[in-house]
């Protein structure tokens, strides 16, 4: 009977499964309807273009010598995608408070010549810290006063100013709620994709290495981060679990184009893995470098040859068409991120295995209850529509663990009955910026 019962319980998720990609080949094409692709195509690239001009205008003062300015040192104790995520907080501040950024980056761990080796300066007019006062963070009124102002890791930051993800402009926000599925990401990523702009060497290298890999589409991303992270921050998670999910977005794919080769791009700090993923999965093409997995490894990790290439897998990671990793992991979020620059809206080119999308040292990540809930047991917590809730984390088996802030009480609730509350803040708009990009385009 058993036996029985598992046959049939297979066969209702197989039926599910199929449905469920009808379903969502369906909005695709919907979404592509009545010249609506081509309106999000324009739309996406119009409000990058308007904030990478803001930045832009905000980077390059006239003066430096009488420019506000904030000072971030790049060197935070961890590896490349949190240091990466660093500077975007300590730009996000710049922003918020109108100052030009000032990144100190001379003996990087990275790379000892600094920023500038490897990416574009993050300013071609201004990189002297030097002012007429100089202080450190407070978060008062008289911070106005100070000409250069030196930020401290997010985790020392207080008081805590409203710049900080996920909220978002609230200028551009009607905008990016009707265009993009995860607003908080695409404000991200757009100070992401300024400061990761390659220099002319590392460009070259990207071309060079796509061509030697053979990348091209369709293919699906996939990133198993080992060695220092499982047993602290991470689980294990076999090379099963990824391909589970990679097989099903090619199936989904599949609807939508033609797939000559099922290719998987694989990036993993674990040298022997793509041996035992081209073993285990013979009817898949894997791309991989594995002087990348050398380099990423514990006792090669700080060095420039480690920085090319977490750089380069970051770069093929953001490439594909899907994501397959574990978002607690810095380098798959940093890729998600460049995803979204490069799609109108990518904010479900996605499969975590562990986290939901956070950034670190956020604000707190809230949802709304869209739907009432009894709880089934003792581990549920009822909702009512409008309740806030503190999300803890998404369980990917249709319930996600949080507290309910009215009640003061943490547990499971089923996560479609939720949506995410998007915070917006009263950032600067920069309207001298704003009309030197229209008379460009006029």
């Amino acid at each position: 009977v058993h036996f029985l019962f598992l046959i049939v319980n297979n066969k209702v998720i197989l039926k599910c499964a199929c449905v469920c990609r009808s379903i969502m080949t369906d909005l695709y094409y919907l979404s592509q309807a009545d010249g609506v692709g081509e309106w999000r195509t324009k739309e996406a690239k119009d409000l990058s273009d308007l904030v990478q001009n803001r930045i832009t205008y905000l980077q390059n003062p006239p003066d430096c010598s009488k420019a506000r300015k904030l000072v971030c040192n790049i060197n935070k104790g961890c590896g490349y995608g949190c240091q990466l995520h660093h500077v975007v907080y300590c730009f996000m501040i710049a922003y918020g408070t109108e100052r030009t950024l000032i990144l100190e980056s001379h003996n990087w761990r990275y790379a000892p010549g600094g920023w500038e080796t490897v990416f574009l300066p993050v300013s071609n007019t201004c990189s002297d810290r030097a002012g007429a006062t100089t202080g450190h963070w407070s978060g008062e009124a008289h911070d106005k006063d100070v000409q250069v102002v030196e930020l401290p890791i997010v985790d020392s930051l207080h008081p805590r100013p409203p710049y900080l993800p996920l909220a978002i402009p609230e200028d551009l926000a009607p905008r990016l709620h009707r265009l993009h599925g995860d607003p908080s990401v695409w404000w991200v990523s757009q100070f992401v994709k300024y400061l990761v702009r390659p220099q002319t060497w590392l460009e070259k290298e990207i071309q060079q290495t796509t061509a030697k890999l053979g990348f091209k589409h369709p293919i699906i991303g996939v990133h198993v981060r080992r060695t220092d992270k499982v047993g602290t921050e991470a689980a294990f998670h076999p090379i099963e679990e990824y391909m589970l999910h990679v097989e099903e977005q090619f199936q989904n794919l599949a609807r939508r184009v033609h797939i000559d080769k099922k290719r998987v791009y694989l990036a993993t700090d674990d040298p022997s893995l793509l041996q035992e993923a081209k073993t285990k999965y013979p009817d898949y093409e894997f791309i991989s470098d594995n002087s990348i997995s050398w380099s990423a490894g514990l006792h090669n990790r700080y060095t420039e040859n480690s920085l090319r290439g977490v750089i380069l897998d970051i770069h093929f990671l953001s490439q594909t068409d899907f994501l397959v990793c574990t978002f607690s992991s810095q380098v798959c979020r940093v890729a998600y991120e460049i995803m979204q620059t490069l799609h109108p809206d990518a904010s479900s080119f996605f499969y975590s295995l562990d986290d939901i999308y956070y950034f670190g040292g956020q604000n707190a990540h809230n949802q709304i209850a869209i739907y009432p809930h009894q709880p089934r047991n003792s581990e549920d917590i009822p909702l009512e529509p409008g309740d806030v809730i503190g999300v803890a984390g998404n369980h990917w088996d249709g319930y996600s663990k949080g507290i309910n802030r009215k009640l003061g009480r943490t547990g499971l609730y089923p996560s479609y009955k939720v949506k995410e509350k998007i915070e917006t803040v009263k950032y600067p708009t920069y309207p001298e910026a704003d009309k030197l990009l229209s008379s460009q385009k006029k």
